[in-house]
């Protein structure tokens, strides 16, 4: 092997290793009917193995958000047990979800010692509901001193126990929530189950008005997750990768996504032998996996599940997240979730569906086929309008990492400006409302007539899609489509719960003053819509939110443009922040605080991470190679005159010696000034240092990626050490 080869044998052995690749097989000869949910103590088992009262109290808990019946929990303990024994599980944790926005477990065994010192299987009713994780090195923001370690995790019956396969054994996993001694949430699952509280309360309240009394009302959700995928041996010489999980240099490649031939196009053997494994494993525990396809850019694909309820769906995400990761393993597949793993191509996002239902399975945000059913609606929609106009920023701020600033405002993504899209049909509707003349707000198919004189007709999904928009009407749910990939929902969710529930308590206000002022339920609710129609006209935009027109008349509107993390997570800070939360239940005031402290601390880190892997990139791995290409142009230039080659001959070689020689001061300047400002940033608080690495130190990383970038383009390829852009997106 030559010198310059010897550079570069990583990058050959991994080309090596692909063309070796051949696609995993698995095979159970089962329908996805006769396993689904196999691991999971379902409703099926539940019936079962449970007595009856027991079941019907455990039942009522989980769909009607009763509290559980403690005098249950012990015959719940004992069934579980011997369910998982008989699967083969030893041991058992509480899964739950942290600040982190990863999962964290724990697990314990069932084995105890009885009194006559003989090894025996146990599980009680206090270890089900029950547990006590060391709370101390997870981030609180602020909220808890280091010392004081005391959290527990509780049961949360909504999202059924299940259990998950390894190499060596099975583990029962029992979702629950992460709480402080003093019963602060530590997790990212208790505010969203108190936002789904919330909102149910003020939903009832608007039902109530149409003569409608179902128990509850849930938000529903249903996640489309994108993601890459890349041989792991690329992935393995890949610092950047592994450290910051997107790369931090490398050049354009001759094809990206130009030809628009990688969306919905024929699934590479080898990934879909990855995808039906995949589903398989995630069908084993209940996860409703739907769709899988790819997405616009090479090496990149989505997954989508059917609708379930907010925290169901946000448990199963996780769940899908992680067992992306470990099939892709099994594949020689490294799973990429970062938001931007790879500059000029599309990123990745994580679309979530989300609508409201009542208990009874009425989706209320579908046009009824009835007066009343489209009356809700009407009243239903503009809650959700209002609650995104008058909390935008805190939806943004809900959305907002370090992997997200790259992608929102690309040209693949919703700007970092919060709008709504609704559509021709609805826009019409609600212009006409507006204008008090409601004759010729009509559509040309498949309409359902409001049967009121005053209104007109609404067409169901008869309107395009507008991919641009962050939050978008999709015929009978909203789908919020900034929500980064890599998040966990339930922060987003969350918020969008809690922003619309207010709203929906308002507007109930709102129509139960008209109707205790004598005006009949019809004209009360059609003059408050009217009110709101007008109130929310600015949040609503139906062209092209990539346009930079759009940012200029946003700023118009009073929309507020939050480029980057630090000015969003700023909005946790405000008052009205702080009203939404604490009316909601969903944070107190130091739950919130804390929330801003974590977050930012979170995105400092992120930052200070891809920094060091981009340093020691320059430093070890990119120079090096350029020192390398320099000395072999000037041996050469040097042996042409050693045997008397004439000066002009020799003109353009040394042009190219001094340009790399360019190439490489000019990175050594830029290494220079991203320390200096890294150094500059150093001495701020928290808020500043965060602002600081959002603008001038991103900026100075800007200017080394582009000389790094440069001279990938230029330096020989067999002494280029990392894998480029040309090989991790299209040999897979």
């Amino acid at each position: 092997m030559s010198t310059a080869q010897q550079g570069n044998q990583g990058r050959l052995w991994a080309i090596a290793e692909i063309s070796r690749r051949v696609p995993r097989r698995i095979s159970n000869g089962l329908k996805v009917s006769d396993y689904f949910g196999c691991n999971t103590f379902n409703a099926k088992v539940m019936a079962e193995k449970l007595p009856k009262d027991v079941h019907k109290s455990l039942v009522k808990t989980m769909n009607n958000g009763h509290v559980l019946d403690q005098s249950i929990a012990a015959a719940v303990a004992h069934a579980v047990k011997e369910w998982a024994i008989e699967k083969g599980a030893t041991h058992y944790c509480h899964w739950f979800q942290p600040n982190t926005g990863i999962t964290a477990e724990k697990h314990d065994t069932f084995l105890t010692i009885d009194g006559d010192g003989q090894p025996i299987e146990r599980f009680s009713a206090s270890q089900l509901v029950q547990s006590e994780p060391d709370a101390s090195s997870f981030p609180s923001g602020g909220m808890r001193a280091t010392f004081e370690a005391r959290g527990y995790t509780a049961w949360d019956p909504n999202t059924p126990i299940f259990i998950m396969e390894s190499t060596n054994g099975k583990t029962l996993c029992i979702p629950s929530v992460f709480i402080s001694y003093h019963g602060q949430a530590l997790d990212k699952k208790t505010p969203l189950l108190r936002s789904v509280e919330y909102l149910s309360r003020n939903a009832l309240r608007v039902l109530k008005l149409f003569g409608k009394t179902p128990d509850h009302v849930e938000a529903t959700l249903g996640p489309e997750q994108e993601y890459f995928l890349i041989d792991d041996a690329f992935y393995s010489l890949r610092p950047d990768l592994v450290a910051a999980g997107r790369t931090l240099i490398g050049a354009k490649p001759p094809k990206g996504q130009e030809l628009e031939d990688q969306y919905f196009g024929s699934i590479k053997s080898r990934v879909l032998a990855f995808m039906q494994e995949f589903e398989h494993e995630l069908f084993k525990l209940g996860v409703p996996v739907k769709t899988r396809h790819n997405e616009v850019a090479p090496s990149q694909y989505e997954t989508a599940p059917v609708f379930e309820l907010v925290s169901v769906a946000t448990d199963h995400n996780q769940l899908t997240m992680e067992m992306l990761r470990r099939v892709a393993r099994r594949h020689n597949l490294a799973f990429l979730i970062h938001e931007k793993p790879f500059a000029g191509i599309n990123g990745s996002g994580k679309h979530n569906n989300w609508s409201m239902a009542t208990s009874d399975g009425e989706n209320l945000l579908d046009p009824g086929a009835t007066p009343s059913e489209n009356l809700q609606f009407l009243v239903c929609l503009m809650a959700t309008l209002k609650g995104v106009y008058k909390h935008s920023g805190l939806l943004r701020a809900s959305i907002a990492s370090s992997g997200n600033d790259h992608r929102l405002g690309a040209n693949e993504a919703p700007p970092a400006i919060i709008s709504a899209f609704l559509g021709d049909a609805l826009t019409k509707v609600l212009d006409s409302i507006e204008a008090g003349d409601l004759r010729g707000a009509t559509t040309e198919r498949q309409v359902i007539n409001l049967g009121i004189a005053k209104l007109p007709e609404i067409a169901r999904d008869n309107t395009d899609r507008n991919r641009t928009s962050p939050f978008a009407f999709t015929g009978n749910k909203f789908e919020f489509r900034a929500v980064p990939s890599s998040a966990s929902t339930a922060t987003p969710m969350a918020t969008l719960n809690a922003a619309v529930g207010e709203a929906l308590g308002e507007i109930a206000d709102a129509i139960e003053g008209r109707i205790s002022a004598g005006e009949a339920l019809d004209k009360a609710v059609i003059e408050v819509v009217r009110e709101w129609v007008i109130e929310t006209r600015a949040v609503r935009f139906e062209g092209n939110n990539y346009a930079e027109e759009w940012v200029v008349e946003a700023e118009r509107r009073g929309l507020p443009n939050l480029r980057k993390t630090p000015e969003a997570l700023a909005q946790l800070q405000t008052d009205a922040a702080r009203e939404l939360f604490t009316k909601a239940g969903v944070y107190s005031v130091d739950e919130l605080e804390s929330r801003y402290h974590l977050e930012t601390e979170r995105y400092i880190k992120d930052l200070e991470i891809e920094i060091a892997a981009m340093q020691e990139l320059a430093a070890t791995m990119v120079l090096p190679a350029a020192y390398k290409h320099q000395a072999l142009l000037a041996s050469s230039v040097g042996s042409l005159k050693a045997i008397g080659v004439s000066g002009d001959l020799l003109g353009a070689q040394i042009a190219e010696v001094e340009q790399v020689a360019g190439l490489i001061a000019d990175l050594k300047t830029a290494l220079a000034k991203l320390e200096a400002e890294v150094e500059a940033a150093e001495g701020e608080d928290l808020d500043k240092k965060a602002t600081a690495l959002a603008y001038p130190v991103s900026d100075a990383m800007a200017v080394v990626r582009e000389a790094c970038d440069k001279l990938e383009n230029t330096i020989d390829d067999t002494l280029w050490p990392l894998p480029k852009y040309r090989e991790m997106l299209f040999l897979v």
